[in-house]
């Protein structure tokens, strides 16, 4: 493996997994995301909604936890932040919230870009419980020009009624897909996955419900994965640690698309 470049600063980020009911078969569905090719870190790839943790994330998140909480309920935070901002979704909320007031208060997050705010102009709550920790990646000394330290959540939307809309300026599609459907539509072409991605959607298509995939989460560590550049007789390969739930944990490099 080459050596991590010591000049570059992982920037803390958050994503959600977020589930609902299969409305075309029985296995759960997945939100993901289109990023746009303009994007600098995965421009044109397929993600789960998500990003970097904010300032005024950590800001609202000393308000809310000692400090040894402080960076943990930060990440969630962000992952619920930027749900609402990709695709108008109110996961990880409480209050008095239905479609019309989901899209008034992603217009007020987008004008005035904290949460904070948003929070007490609706009357809403933090429902942190919501979000369950699934993982955390951290590609140190691969090839990219930003580096993203990111957390995983869970989160479940179940039968409820949805109206998602994209944002148009990171991305440029939202879809509702199966883990496994997302995979071979990866494998035909019609949609490009990074190797997190990728890993990510092979664990989650082990399980038949979010209520599987959330227990599974709870009963599995959350360790921070570095992959790393294997070298063996039949070629280089990325490979991850085999005892955190993942079902594929190596791939040829040539064929591994890392951002």
């Amino acid at each position: 493996m080459s050596a991590p470049d010591q000049t570059v600063e992982p920037i803390p980020a958050a994503t959600l997994v977020i589930f609902r009911r299969g409305r075309t078969g029985p296995d759960p569905q997945i939100l993901m995301t289109v990023r746009s090719r303009n994007m600098s870190f995965a421009g044109g790839m397929a993600v789960f909604p998500g990003g970097r943790v904010d300032p005024q994330d950590r800001a609202l998140a000393r308000t809310l936890a000692s400090h040894d909480r402080e960076d943990e309920v930060a990440h969630r935070i962000a992952a619920i932040r930027e749900t609402l901002e990709e695709t108008g979704l109110a996961l990880g909320l409480t209050g008095d919230m239905d479609a019309g007031r989901a899209a008034e208060a992603r217009a007020m997050l987008l004008e005035r870009g904290e949460l904070a705010p948003v929070l007490a102009s609706f009357d809403l709550a933090l429902d942190l419980d919501a979000l369950t920790p699934f993982a955390r990646w951290l590609p140190l000394g691969l090839a990219h020009n930003r580096i993203f330290d990111t957390m995983f959540y869970l989160a479940d939307l179940g039968t409820g009624a949805v109206e998602i809309e994209v944002d148009e300026t990171e991305n440029t599609r939202l879809f509702w897909v199966s883990a496994r459907e997302a995979l071979a539509m990866a494998d035909t072409g019609e949609i490009s996955l990074i190797f997190p991605t990728r890993r990510n959607l092979e664990r989650l298509a082990q399980f038949a419900s979010f209520d599987e995939a959330r227990d599974h989460a709870r009963a599995t560590p959350v360790r921070t994965i570095t992959p790393e550049i294997v070298e063996e007789p039949d070629g280089s390969f990325l490979t991850i640690p085999d005892d955190l739930g993942y079902p594929v944990t190596r791939e040829q490099l040539t064929s591994a698309m890392r951002g």
